[in-house]
């Protein structure tokens, strides 16, 4: 976690927060992203994360943000891909569900190595699934007490756009997100946690 790094999150940060659609959803999409600021600035000097973990974490939080500014459901991107290709409702928080499962599966993964918790690759993947989905569903119990506490003006929060299954769709993003992380991402991020002396 570097000045670059710093300067980028709080750019998009503050960016997002200036004439979002709605502010509270703006506050309860970009949250989850604050918090994990706070928590990498207090850990960064006794237990500081690879690169590839640090630069996950940066492009899932402008994911967070640009949701918060947007709202999920109203991205202009995803808008324009949404007419290009006749689709029935902007994907752009599928992206953010797919991220949910593709970034905390390198954390939890890194965690659990570092802290030699598990042995076996087979078990630590087992578990690293099992982990990103809890954390999916949380996510989920949290927009479900959003949206009971709030009444009003969580529909943006939840970006539901009227689908049925958008609960166990999310989720099942996630876990494709996870698995994809470890295919894609395991051999990378072994050759940065060797880099560093931590296994």
């Amino acid at each position: 976690m570097n000045k670059i790094w710093i300067s980028i999150f709080l750019a998009v940060l503050v960016w997002s927060g200036i004439q979002p659609k709605d502010y509270l959803t703006w506050l309860l999409e970009t949250i989850p992203a604050m918090i994990g600021f706070v928590v990498l600035l207090a850990t960064r000097g006794r237990f500081p994360l690879t690169r590839l973990a640090y630069v996950l974490i940066l492009l899932h939080s402008i994911i967070l943000m640009v949701g918060g500014h947007f709202t999920y459901a109203e991205e202009p991107f995803f808008n324009w891909l949404k007419t290009v290709f006749d689709l029935e409702r902007n994907n752009y928080d599928k992206v953010g569900h797919f991220a949910q499962g593709f970034v905390p599966v390198i954390i939890a993964r890194e965690i659990l190595l570092r802290k030699q918790i598990v042995n076996g690759r087979r078990w630590l993947n087992f578990f690293l699934v099992c982990v990103c989905l809890a954390i999916s569903a949380c996510y989920e119990l949290i927009e479900w007490a959003a949206a009971v506490l709030c009444e009003q003006g969580t529909e943006a929060f939840l970006g539901t756009q009227g689908y049925v299954w958008d609960t166990q769709s999310d989720m099942a993003y996630a876990l494709g997100g996870a698995i994809c992380g470890l295919v894609l991402l395991s051999r990378v991020h072994d050759r940065q946690l060797n880099i560093s002396g931590v296994r």
